[in-house]
């Protein structure tokens, strides 16, 4: 697949062919979405927490005897059906890890940029040099580059590129940068666009091809 390549006023300079086994891959959208879901999941804290009986205040005297009294026998005011008594069935720290073969994580990436390419969101550029490291020259160029559509620009390496690109990306709400080998579904779901650099696509092609 051949898309065209930008300079960062948005003028075409020339076309680059797009690696077909990461661009032109079958596109299993089952695997994209246990890999999104597991991204998902594997995001998750697990902290939630609450108290069962044995952990709340109160208790110890049995509220009244057994018998006698008319009213249902009760052995603690720490039981659940008291207010301020313990929970029954509520969450409690856990792991919400889960686990997904590396082969299958890289398919899963490479349908979801084969999705992006037939969509045409990948936006390929020369190279992201700014003139100056100010979020405003940045902006501008990824609106040369993207329109009013939201962008995720990946970069090959860390480098002074990479250092100004997180700078000055880092401030705009609709634009997020990251390094090739970081790439990752749930982002690739989130933007519109993905900008790469001529030099992105050959560390996309060592990590996934």
């Amino acid at each position: 697949m051949k898309v065209d390549v930008f300079n960062l006023e948005g003028k075409k300079l020339r076309e680059v062919e797009l690696p077909a086994a990461i661009f032109e891959a079958p596109i299993n959208v089952d695997l994209m979405h246990q890999a999104y879901q597991r991204q998902l999941a594997n995001a998750r804290l697990g902290t939630h927490d609450t108290k069962v009986r044995g952990e709340v205040a109160g208790g110890g005297a049995k509220p009244w005897k057994q018998k006698g009294t008319g009213r249902a026998r009760q052995g603690s005011r720490r039981a659940a059906q008291w207010v301020g008594g313990g929970r029954i069935h509520t969450p409690h720290p856990r792991s919400y890890e889960q686990r997904m073969p590396k082969k299958m994580r890289h398919a899963a990436l490479r349908s979801a940029l084969s999705v992006k390419a037939k969509e045409a969101g990948v936006v390929v550029v020369d190279e992201l040099a700014i003139s100056e490291p100010k979020t405003k020259v940045m902006m501008q160029a990824l609106n040369n580059l993207v329109g009013d559509k939201s962008a995720l620009v990946v970069l090959p390496q860390k480098d002074q590129s990479y250092e100004v690109a997180m700078r000055t990306i880092g401030n705009l709400e609709d634009a997020k940068v990251l390094l090739a080998s970081y790439l990752n579904i749930r982002d690739l779901f989130n933007y519109d666009k993905l900008v790469l650099p001529v030099k992105a696509i050959d560390a996309l092609t060592a990590n996934l091809g």
